[in-house]
């Protein structure tokens, strides 16, 4: 089983591929951690970053808009 994401994690998830385009992120983690934390206008931490970025990972590489 793997690991639940939370109600936020999917919220903000949805909304930066929203503003941003599913274009815009790749399949892979390290390049979308960066475009996360360059993006992600709210102060957060490090765990949630992370977080965002593997759940835009995910999606990517799954084909969800």
């Amino acid at each position: 089983m793997g690991r639940i994401k939370t109600q936020m994690i999917k919220r903000l998830t949805l909304q930066l591929i929203k503003e941003y385009g599913r274009d815009t992120f790749r399949p892979d983690f390290n390049e979308n951690k960066k475009l996360v934390a360059d993006r992600l206008s709210t102060e957060s931490s490090k765990k949630i970053r992370n977080s965002i970025a593997g759940y835009v990972t995910r999606l990517v590489k799954k084909g969800v808009e």
